[in-house]
């Protein structure tokens, strides 16, 4: 077997990829793209991966899912290296990191914060306790966070994330410490009051209180999502796929009769919206 042959046989590992980010990142016949990337630069690559792993995962499409699980281990593996570079951290020292963390926040697992020790609880007893490990997972974070030197129960929360996540995230950060309504009904009501807020500042063509109104809308409507245990992100997602099965029916439509959306009305366009809809039911 030559060794091209071999080669393609060959079963990577963690090491060779560690080695290959090594290879990009020299200065003399590495990448140049590679080169000249720094922590800030491979961020958005860094969201479009994670995104793309997600969208694998609804998608059920398990064949795709570990090629991005790949694309995503690449952008811990290139952080890792740059950190190296920098004498800040490698991949060596972020696995211990999370591997302690992870000891700490999981006594009820590991009682001597140790990888090899056991609980001794039944699984009955482990149901029972459920919710007070719910209790200690926040307060050991909390402690983590004050370790950090952040003094505010809000401080830790991603700017960066996306407005939908980082919206439930806050919601849910506050509602740790009592600041939440106790089931979803007051939160229908709110999405009522701030949907007639809106509708009151449109009337008044006021531009700075229509764009307020709709962030309160926003806000409240992800908090509905939060009480009905939704991702908002995800659900989004899925109405942003149905919007697009259901627009590319009309153009599908249109083009097979020859048509145009130039040349149909907006109302001859929503009885092909109703067309897609109903397929759908047929699925």
């Amino acid at each position: 077997m030559g060794e091209a042959a071999i080669e393609a046989n060959r079963q990577y590992s963690l090491n060779d990829l560690i080695y290959l980010m090594e290879r990009l990142r020299e200065p003399d016949g590495g990448c140049p793209w590679d080169i000249k990337q720094n922590f800030s630069s491979i961020v958005p690559f860094t969201i479009e991966e994670a995104y793309e792993v997600a969208d694998a995962i609804e998608r059920e499409d398990y064949a795709d899912l570990q090629s991005e699980l790949g694309d995503l281990l690449f952008q811990v593996i290139f952080y890792s290296q740059l950190g190296r570079e920098q004498e800040l951290f490698d991949f060596a020292s972020i696995v211990s990191t999370v591997v302690e963390k992870l000891l700490r926040r999981h006594p009820h697992v590991f009682p001597d914060g140790k990888l090899q020790s056991r609980s001794t609880l039944s699984v009955e007893k482990q149901r029972i306790v459920e919710e007070e490990v719910k209790q200690n997972w926040e307060a050991i974070k909390q402690r983590e966070r004050a370790e950090k030197g952040f003094t505010n129960i809000l401080d830790d929360v991603p700017v960066g994330m996306p407005a939908l996540s980082r919206a439930a995230k806050l919601q849910k950060r506050a509602a740790t410490v009592g600041f939440d309504w106790d089931d979803v009904k007051p939160v229908i009501d709110k999405i009522k009051e701030e949907l007639a807020e809106l509708e009151d500042a449109i009337n008044q063509q006021n531009d700075g209180h229509i764009a307020e109104e709709l962030g309160d809308l926003f806000f409240a409507m992800v908090n509905a999502a939060r009480h009905l245990k939704k991702e908002p992100e995800t659900v989004l997602r899925a109405a942003n796929r149905k919007f697009i099965q259901r627009f590319s029916y009309i153009e599908s439509q249109l083009k097979s009769n020859s048509q145009s959306f130039a040349t149909t009305s907006l109302a001859e366009m929503e009885v092909l919206w109703q067309e897609a809809k109903r397929e759908e039911k047929k699925r």
